[in-house]
């Protein structure tokens, strides 16, 4: 298990490179970067749901009917919240991600699940590395503006290097991963990104409750 002293792995997806499992050709859909930074002025939301939560669907009523079931069910499984971040161009880059999962202990895997209209993922692949950071209860306004595809998502938002990658530890946070690409599987609409944590860390016992999101609302373990 890694620990605050691990160096990190010599496995790591060298920039510019598809990782395994992912479609050679699976570039060729991305936005051009510069694209992507226009983008990033947009006024909109862009929170990684849990897949499904956030999938258009089609016209037809039964189709519409079945996309809302299968949305409501998955909404009653409640989940913390994380911030995905990275370094782009010398820029932070960071997302609101609700799907994080740990996969293995051995080795120290875990995983996030962007959408293929993730406008912040091929900004993480082309790096190679990323940092899960685990919300706190205080930090609903911190997953909010994460959330919003603005000009500046981390104006006002204190943040330090992470040990072992360099991408973005935020302030108070309850615990991060600092995660090199390991491997990635295209899945429908999404990919399941495969991170080898080569570092990680907690805030301490003292620290906030987690924040959580429930049948489509935040919650605290007060509420």
């Amino acid at each position: 298990m890694p620990t605050e002293s691990s160096p990190p792995s010599s496995g790591r997806v060298p920039d510019g490179e598809i990782p395994e499992g992912m479609s050679p050709d699976a570039r060729d859909t991305w936005p051009h970067p510069a694209l992507i930074d226009s983008w990033l002025g947009d006024a909109e939301i862009d929170f990684e749901f849990r897949p499904g939560e956030d999938v258009a669907v089609h016209d037809d009523p039964e189709a519409r009917a079945a996309a809302r079931r299968f949305r409501d069910v998955l909404g009653t499984f409640a989940s913390g919240i994380t911030v995905i971040t990275t370094i782009s161009n010398g820029e932070p880059i960071g997302m609101t991600c609700q799907s994080f999962s740990s996969v293995s202990l051995d080795p120290p895997l875990v995983l996030f699940v962007p959408a293929k209209s993730s406008r912040a993922w091929p900004l993480i692949q082309r790096s190679g590395r990323f940092c899960v950071n685990v919300l706190a209860a205080d930090q609903e306004h911190v997953s909010a503006q994460m959330a919003t595809k603005g000009a500046d998502k981390f104006a006002g938002i204190a943040w330090s290097p992470a040990e072992a990658t360099g991408s973005p530890v935020i302030d108070g946070s309850l615990a991060h991963l600092d995660c090199t690409i390991h491997k990635v599987h295209e899945s429908g609409d999404h990919y399941v990104v495969i991170g080898r944590v080569e570092h990680l860390e907690t805030s301490g016992e003292d620290a906030e409750g987690p924040l959580l999101y429930f049948r489509g609302s935040y919650r605290t373990t007060d509420s």
